[in-house]
């Protein structure tokens, strides 16, 4: 088992695809390498929302940690999300992945289906029960629909290879609540837009997809909400504030793809059913890009 501090900050990486949806290998390296080079981020967070994972294949998933291992080597840490309604994927690739080197597997709470409890339960411990690796929590109620409460979290977190939790909720009294109760849980923000408020209460660090692009903002509001200079940390959090308010507006992972391309990396598209980019959509990256960057 790895055992790199997981603290920091993560960009949830981003996947090149071609126009036939196919992953495009040198994109992605070239992903890798700006995020390590340009965004100076301590980790990456592969396999989540914003590397378009519930849209692929085992087999693409699977090569998708291989290219970013590759081309990361040991310079950054990285999580693995491998979380998935078909809980023998999740265990191949909790497997795959603890092989590969991960400093960690992370998983999102099963979603469509209305689980119990248990079953979330379940879940988790079936997932980390036989790779000797940590687990981090994907927690995203507002895509999942499931919430947890501090106690079942706290359930969770009895078992001693589940270490955190990436929590991306606007509910900061379960944070503060889960800060207090669990002070050795690691905690990762999981909501760019609400970097400053979460640091202020304690998270160990943030998981986040425009950190592709903005990591070194993202960066300025960490370290100084942690020195205790909100002012100065609450002026770069409403520009990082206006530039997600312009990337959202333009389409969320297609923007960020765009805003990369303009910074010379070779992003891709986006999976389909997720909309091809339009000329008016590339000229407002365009513009938005001359803006922040």
């Amino acid at each position: 088992m790895s055992t790199r501090d997981l603290k920091g900050l993560y960009s949830a990486l981003l996947v090149a695809f071609d126009e036939n949806g196919n992953i495009n290998e040198k994109g992605l390296r070239q992903i890798v390498r700006h995020n390590i080079d340009v965004c100076k981020m301590d980790g990456l967070y592969v396999g989540g929302s914003t590397g378009e994972n519930f849209m692929l294949s085992t087999e693409e998933k699977k090569r998708i940690f291989e290219i970013a291992k590759d081309e990361a080597k040991d310079d950054i840490t990285l999580i693995a999300q491998v979380g998935s309604i078909n809980l023998k994927e999740s265990v191949e690739l909790a497997k795959f992945v603890t092989d590969l080197g991960y400093d960690a597997i992370s998983a999102v709470t099963p979603f469509y289906y209305k689980f119990s409890f248990d079953e979330i339960k379940y879940y988790y411990e079936t997932i980390i029960k036989d790779v000797d690796n940590r687990m981090i929590i994907y927690s995203i109620p507002f895509l999942t629909g499931v919430d947890m409460s501090l106690a079942q979290f706290g359930e969770l977190f009895a078992n001693p290879k589940i270490v955190g939790v990436k929590f991306t909720a606007a509910d900061f009294y379960l944070l503060e609540r889960m800060r207090k109760t669990y002070p050795d849980v690691l905690i990762f923000a999981g909501f760019d837009e609400m970097l400053l408020p979460a640091t202020v209460l304690g998270v160990d660090g943030a998981i986040g997809s425009t950190y592709n692009v903005n990591g070194v903002r993202a960066r300025q509001i960490f370290e100084l909400a942690k020195q205790e200079k909100i002012s100065e940390a609450l002026e770069i959090q409403h520009v990082t504030n206006d530039l997600i308010t312009d990337i959202l507006d333009n389409g969320l992972y297609g923007t960020i793809k765009l805003l990369l391309e303009e910074a010379g990396v070779e992003a891709g598209c986006c999976r389909e059913p997720m909309k091809k980019y339009s000329p008016e959509m590339r000229a407002r990256a365009k513009e938005i890009y001359k803006k922040y960057f």
